[in-house]
Parts: C-alpha cells; structure tokens; sequence
C-alpha cells in the first residue's frame, strides 16, 4: 500500500479585507498596516522556531498590493510620461517597504485617481514575503546559514525564488501578473526587496539614506572632494543640507564632527548629503569596470531616483584635447558586453535635452567661461565605453578603427553601462567626463603629473556635478522624465 503523505498545516496572519481609497495619503496607511501585520507575524514565528526549533506546520505571510480597474479610453494629458495606465483593464502591484517609499507611493497613486477618477485597492495580494526580507530590518534576529538549523529553512517558510525575481517589467518582456491583469510599477515586491538586500551590502549604507539624485564616479578623489563639500554645507545653515552619511551608517551633522570609516570599505563606499526629502545628493564610488556599473544601477534603480550621472576620468582620444578637458557624452559607443542580453546594443542611448543643458550650464558657471569659449575646454561627442582595460595592449588597428569610425571622443568603462541602464530602467542620466590621459598620443599619467592634475581638476570637476543636480532639483519631476525613455506600453508608475 501506498503510504498517504501528511498535508503540513499553513498559519497565515488573521486575514485582511480589501479596502477601496480616493485618498492616495489613505491608501498608503493601510500598505504601511498590511505590511507591518505581515511581516511582524513572520518575524514573530521566526523567532520562536529559533528557539523552540522545527515546528509542526509551516509559516506564510503576503505582500500588500495596489490594484486599479478603469473601463475607460479617457484622455490623458499627452505630456505626461507617467501616471497613467495606456487602456482599460486591471492592472496591479505588490509592494514592500511603505515606510521607505511613501512619498514615491502617495505621489504615484494620486496621479493614478485624479487622471482616471476611480478609487484604488489596497489588498493582501498572493506572493508571499521570503523570510529573509521579513527579518532584515529587525536587528534583534540574527538568520542562520542554511545548515545551522536543524532542519532546512525552507521547509517552515517562504526563502526568496530568484524565478520569480527578474526585471521582465523593464526589459518589455510583456509581463503579466498570475491573475492576467498588467504590470502597474516597473519592479514588483521581491524585486525590490532583492535589491534593497544587494545595495546595504555593496554599499554599507541603508537605502533610507539613499538621495534621489546619484553621482558615480570612479575614483577615490570625488569621495575625498564629496565629504570635504559635505562638511561646508553643513556649516552653512542655509545650504539646506542637514547631515552626511558614509559607510557603517555613520550619520554626522556639524562639520567638527568626525566622520568614522570603516577599517574595512565596502565593495562600493557611498556618501550621502542628505536634505530633505531626498533632494540631497548621493556619491558611488563604483571604483573600475562596466560589471561594476550595472551592479549599481541594477540595484539603485528600485529606489526610483529623480536623476543619476557619471563624473569620473576618461582617456582622451583626439590629439585636439588637453589633460583636464571636459566631455560631455552626446551618444555612447557600447562595447562593454553586460548589458547585451537586457538591451541590444543596436538599441539608441538618446541624450536628455534637460539633462545635458545643466550639465553644460553648471561647466560654464563653474569654470566662469561661456558661449564659444566654452569650446576650449568642453568637448561634446560619443564616449565609448570598453570591457578591456588594457585595450592598448592589443592590435590597435581594430579598436581604433572602430572608435574612428563613431566619431567617440574619449572612452572610459562606466559611462555607457550607467547611461544604458538609465534608459532601461526609466531614470534619467547624463553623463561628464574629465580627460586624464590620451594613450593614442603617448600621454600618459605619470606619478607626479597625476598628482597635480587631480589636486586642480577633481575638486572643480565634482563642483560641476552638484551644481547640475543642484539645477535638476528644481526641475519639475513631470519635465524631468522624459517622453523618450517610456516604450509602447508603460507602467503607470514611475
């Protein structure tokens, strides 16, 4: 005879009604109360499994989710790029983390009632919360290593399915929730959860911290400038900046204070100069590598910033330019190979008119020079951006054939994975270089040169990045996001 397996109880928390809202500020409480009660009861069972060990049943709670049903073709202000679904049907999302996105949640479920005049849903939805992001925010739960159980973790409670963990949203794979209705934001719950894991790891910052305009970089010196600039805003009561943080969490307020770092750095050390609500700034040193640029932007772009650029060093590739040249990246040449199975290199990077219009105005106030002087020291153009570092090593005659032949200007190994990335995944980029070498002119860095050029180009260069998200910052979000990085079918949500 067969033996009959024994079906394991389910303990979910007590169940919660949907609930209908016109009031987006409503509609964001409740998210917040579903997702509290759910992970509460994981972390609550979590704890007492530690200590009592393997029980006789499993454990499941649920994410909170936003749904939206609209019959009609109603007329939609053209200009708008977001905030808005294309036809009528349901379309849903789950959603992790309230307390951290409610600003971006209130913002984007209003636009959703007032441009389509129904109510929104605030309900349970059927995914359930992995263990592990119920409990990264308690810091009074240490969660053991698969195998320091007794037992395996994943027979009691729901761990992270990295199936179900994609970015098929972004990429227009044409996705669709189980129950057939469309993709409402571009990253569903455990998306955003896995990143949100991934970014206090690379970084040793928490992604509260994180400002919605991002700086990259590839050197240490920015960081070196950042904090220096960080501690005078902090001096001026009128800056609006209200406190800078590094690696560790360390959160300082006044200038005297020290800022603690950490014996031993992140992977990619990141400072934030906090104003509020997140209209600071926030510097990645991402060090070298288009690997590493598309792990920073895979990861900061579920926190859905206003707008991230790279400032870092290029080398020069015309014999008209001068070490401490600016470029400023009209199109990019992409050879860096980590992003072609998620956007096909025949796919066009465009320039942001808005973007790159502050990044030139900030070059000219910054270096007090304008109009067609502005030439001597800017130049505009295609930056290619390689996966070889050592490219000069090789047979030139293909690689320069190649960069010749796209007019590129200078390259680098960052710029156009951040640039592609942004335009994956809906942000807004731009990009400024600063020229520190021309190898195809046998100028190359020597100590004592390199030491002295970075002690007068790296300070200006980073003052030309803030002053362009300075600018930025007071720019309408709706003119910000541009038309020309949404598809043929877009999520409502930003």
């Amino acid at each position: 005879m067969t033996p009959v397996s024994k079906q394991i109880p389910l303990e979910t928390p007590k169940e919660a009604e949907p609930r209908y809202f016109t009031d987006p500020g409503e509609a964001v409480d409740y998210l917040q109360k579903l997702y509290a009660d759910a992970t509460s009861f994981l972390q609550a069972r979590f704890s007492e499994v530690v200590e009592a060990g393997m029980p006789d049943r499993r454990f499941r709670a649920f994410y909170p989710e936003i749904r939206i049903t609209t019959t009609s073709y109603g007329h939609v202000d053209s200009r708008l790029s977001f905030g808005h679904v294309a036809e009528p049907g349901t379309y849903a999302t789950t959603v992790t983390r309230p307390d951290l996105f409610e600003h971006y949640l209130t913002q984007q479920i209003k636009l959703l009632i007032d441009n389509h005049g129904v109510p929104v849903c605030v309900c349970v939805s059927q995914t359930p919360i992995p263990v592990h992001f119920a409990v990264l925010n308690d810091a009074d739960i240490q969660i053991p290593h698969d195998g320091a159980m007794a037992f395996p973790l994943r027979d009691v409670f729901d761990v992270p399915d990295l199936g179900t963990t994609n970015d098929d949203i972004v990429n227009g794979y044409g996705f669709k929730n189980e129950d057939g209705s469309g993709a409402l934001a571009p990253f569903t719950a455990q998306r955003v959860d896995y990143s949100l894991a991934r970014l206090s790891h690379y970084t040793a910052t928490g992604p509260e911290h994180f400002q919605n305009h991002v700086l990259f970089t590839n050197y240490q010196f920015y960081v070196e400038e950042f904090v220096a600039y960080g501690r005078q805003m902090l001096a001026d009561a009128d800056s609006g900046y209200s406190a800078l943080v590094g690696p560790g969490n360390d959160v300082i307020t006044s200038p005297d204070q020290q800022l603690n770092t950490p014996a031993k750095l992140p992977q990619m050390p990141t400072y934030h100069l906090k104003r509020k609500g997140g209209g600071g700034i926030t510097l990645v040193n991402i060090g070298v590598g288009p690997s590493n640029a598309k792990t920073a932007t895979d990861h900061i772009a579920v926190l859905r910033p206003h707008v991230w650029l790279m400032v870092g060093h290029c080398a020069g590739l015309r014999n008209s330019q001068s070490l401490g040249d600016f470029v400023l990246a009209h199109a990019y040449l992409r050879e860096d190979h980590v992003l072609d199975d998620d956007l096909p290199v025949w796919v066009p990077i465009p320039a942001l008119a808005e973007v790159q219009i502050a990044l030139e105005g900030a070059v000219a106030d910054v270096a007090e020079v304008s109009g067609f002087e502005l030439k001597k020291i800017m130049r505009t153009g295609t930056v290619a951006t390689i996966d070889n570092r050592n490219w000069e090593l090789r047979d030139q005659s293909g690689p320069v054939h190649r960069l010749s032949q796209s007019r590129a200007i200078a390259l680098d190994m960052e710029s156009a994975t951040i640039a592609a990335n942004g335009f994956r995944f809906r942000v807004p980029y731009g990009t400024l270089l600063c020229v520190s070498d021309k190898p195809l002119h046998g100028e190359l860095k020597l100590p004592g040169m390199a030491s002295a050029f970075y002690k007068t180009q790296v300070s200006r260069h980073l003052l030309i990045g803030i002053r362009a998200m300075e600018t930025l910052r007071e720019m309408p979000l709706e003119r910000l996001h541009s038309r020309k990085l949404r598809s043929f079918e877009e999520t409502a949500f930003l």
